[in-house]
């Protein structure tokens, strides 16, 4: 009797290894996307009215990291296309994440660990995606295009200014239609390459950020060990995005990349999800001087939801920085930028930025100005600053 007992228990440990590991990555990403509010959401009548007329953008979210089907309605995490629906979501930028270092922290961390590499092996990626950070922001990408296709028209993936409009259109008319815009985070997905600016571009990247939480080959990260400015090459891939009319993201960027880029930019520049020093002090957030500065370009500063950009996450603060930001760099230059599904915890999904709405409406802004903050400035540097 051993010989049938030790198969059969050879045979439910196999089982459970291998269920261990097809569950792995939802566990995952439950546990690190929470909402620190259970939804419905529910606002005054005044700003339930407003929001359904407004043309929302969200400049930052990683959902494409986790492996979701984001045409389908999840009951977890932040961001699918249900939800963004639901949210009278406009655009959305969706982000690439292609590298980040074990014991993830905001005030340093080096570059030899990787932690996407091991997401990776779990999620079962192609080899060619384990071994290069490139093939992971392509593989990214192409979860984004299938999504697109299986649609039916309702998730379009947007690569020009003319499109930006067709699609903002196409959402006035039926609010069910949500532009996406294709971004990575961190321009290690280069692979050392300036070449590879252009093979993003071509797979539909139409922004990045040059660093994220450690420092790479392009400069420095606010998170990083030596928080350098821009490298010889991260000068080159700077000009070679805005000969291609590609969004420079400086956020996650050292002090010394963000002056670096500032000095040499000529197009806007954008932070794509951040806080600021005046509400929140914190390593990754904006100084004045910077939001002056990054305004002066023509850019759009993005205006985060969890702790780190607003320290205690919730409406009022977002509201909060918002007003900071705009007292300082002016109401033409303030969007958002959640960082939905980015491994953190917010105060809410989606379908909760109607709470945002009803908090400036309290904080005196007016409905011109929320149109602004929540999209519309957004709107305008795409349209006139994409190819």
């Amino acid at each position: 009797m051993r010989s049938p007992i030790l198969k059969l228990g050879a045979a439910v440990l196999v089982i459970g290894v291998v269920a261990a590991v097809a569950l792995a990555p939802s566990i995952v990403d439950r546990q690190m996307n929470r909402r620190l509010v259970e939804p419905p959401y529910h606002a005054s009548a005044a700003a339930e009215s407003l929001h359904q007329r407004l043309v929302i953008v969200d400049l930052h979210n990683d959902v494409l990291l986790w492996g979701r089907n984001i045409v389908a309605r999840s009951n977890h995490g932040h961001v699918d296309l249900p939800r963004l629906q639901e949210g009278n979501v406009a655009l959305a930028v969706f982000s690439t994440v292609t590298k980040t270092p074990r014991g993830i922290n905001y005030h340093g961390n080096d570059s030899t660990t990787d932690q996407i590499r091991l997401l990776g092996v779990v999620q079962r990626w192609p080899w060619r995606a384990i071994r290069s950070r490139l093939q992971r922001a392509i593989l990214e990408s192409d979860r984004l295009q299938a999504a697109s296709r299986a649609s039916h028209g309702e998730l379009r993936i947007v690569l020009t200014g003319r499109a930006v409009d067709l699609a903002i259109d196409a959402h006035r008319e039926n609010p069910r239609v949500v532009a996406a815009l294709l971004s990575t985070e961190g321009l290690h997905a280069l692979d050392g390459e300036i070449a590879n600016v252009d093979t993003l571009f071509a797979h539909g990247f139409r922004m990045a950020g040059l660093t994220h939480f450690f420092d790479n080959d392009i400069g420095g990260s606010a998170h990083g060990l030596a928080r350098g400015g821009l490298t010889p090459l991260g000068r080159q891939v700077v000009q070679r995005m805005e000969q291609l009319r590609m969004i420079v993201d400086v956020a996650h960027a050292s002090p010394k990349v963000i002056d670096d880029v500032l000095a040499m930019a000529t197009r806007p520049v954008f932070v794509s999800h951040t806080g600021v020093q005046g509400t929140c002090p914190g390593p990754r957030n904006l100084t004045d001087d910077q939001l002056r500065r990054i305004a002066s370009t023509g850019g759009v500063i993005g205006i985060g939801f969890w702790d780190g950009a607003i320290c205690t996450p919730n409406a009022a603060n977002v509201a909060k920085a918002i007003k900071y930001a705009v007292d300082i760099a002016g109401i033409d230059h303030v969007g958002l930028g959640s960082d939905f599904d980015g491994a953190t915890n917010e105060p809410f999904d989606v379908t909760g930025l109607v709470l945002i709405t009803d908090q400036l409406l309290k904080a005196g802004f007016t409905e011109e100005q929320i149109a602004k903050v929540m999209g519309g400035n957004a709107v305008r540097v795409l349209s006139s600053a994409l190819p």
